[in-house]
């Protein structure tokens, strides 16, 4: 695994990340309109017969120095955005498009100002806290058939690893349009994401028209931590994923599915020895 360092940030004016943040979207249109992808765009209201992977997200989590209300406004911004994916059925060769499907989480839309990340700096912005459903959609991707077609990982590490029961770097970070989560069907079957919310978790299941073959274990490797260079901490791993057979639980193949690399934004805990 490489050893990568972070550039300083380059400060822009206003006015030049406003105008290449629109470039960035006006391509990202132009590509949906005219690059010949077919996007998954049919809502069944019934559930394809046979369960893939299900997974469940904590909705609240109390932070150090972020307001709650930001929180609460997440989870309306998640009932709208879960309106537009649940029942989702992915055709083969067909492709899921977060955005495509959730469109511009504006306020005239109902969104309302959510927790965002900018340059590793917590702040307000409409749609905020949609990283949540990415995440599960893309961890529950990994336990399918499925393919990832576009995935950006975090460019910073924000918070301690507490209560987490996933390896790092198993999330996707999305912002409209051009950070997208986009996921190909290659198989000759049916897939279709389902979700929903409680008042504790998020919820998601892929289901499929026809029983999966196979069974995945998502594993992290080369875990580490390096510096402090100018005071801060780089954090980097591998992500593999072993396939097995369903019925006899053979291995039969291990695949390399990313690698991640980000600013950690706190000081890792250091071992003193005994």
């Amino acid at each position: 695994m490489q050893n990568h360092h972070f550039q300083p940030t380059v400060k822009r004016s206003k006015l030049r990340l406003w105008l290449g943040r629109y470039f960035y979207i006006l391509k990202r249109r132009w590509d949906w309109l005219f690059s010949g992808i077919k996007f998954s765009t049919e809502i069944l209201p019934d559930r394809l017969p046979i369960p893939i992977f299900t997974h469940q997200s904590i909705l609240m989590r109390q932070l150090k120095d972020v307001d709650m209300w930001l929180q609460y406004n997440k989870v309306n911004n998640l009932h709208l955005a879960i309106a537009r994916i649940n029942g989702l059925v992915i055709q083969p060769e067909e492709v899921f498009s977060f955005w495509y499907l959730v469109g511009n989480p504006t306020k005239r839309r109902g969104f309302k100002l959510g927790m965002v990340l900018d340059n590793g700096k917590v702040s307000a912005g409409y749609g905020g806290g949609l990283c949540l459903l990415a995440n599960l959609i893309y961890w529950m991707t990994l336990h399918s058939p499925l393919s990832i077609k576009e995935r950006w990982r975090h460019s910073y590490d924000v918070f301690p690893d507490v209560n987490r029961t996933l390896p790092f770097g198993s999330g996707a970070t999305v912002s409209y349009n051009y950070i997208d989560l986009q996921i190909e069907n290659k198989t000759p079957h049916k897939y279709q994401f389902c979700l929903w919310l409680t008042d504790e978790h998020l919820f998601g299941e892929i289901r499929s028209d026809l029983g999966s073959l196979y069974k995945y274990e998502i594993l992290e490797r080369n875990h580490l931590i390096t510096g402090p260079i100018a005071g801060q901490y780089i954090r980097q791993n591998q992500i593999f994923r072993k396939i097995y057979d369903f019925n006899t639980n053979q291995l039969l193949d291990e695949e390399f599915v990313t690698e991640n690399c980000a600013l950690m934004m706190y000081s890792p805990l250091l071992s003193a020895g005994k």
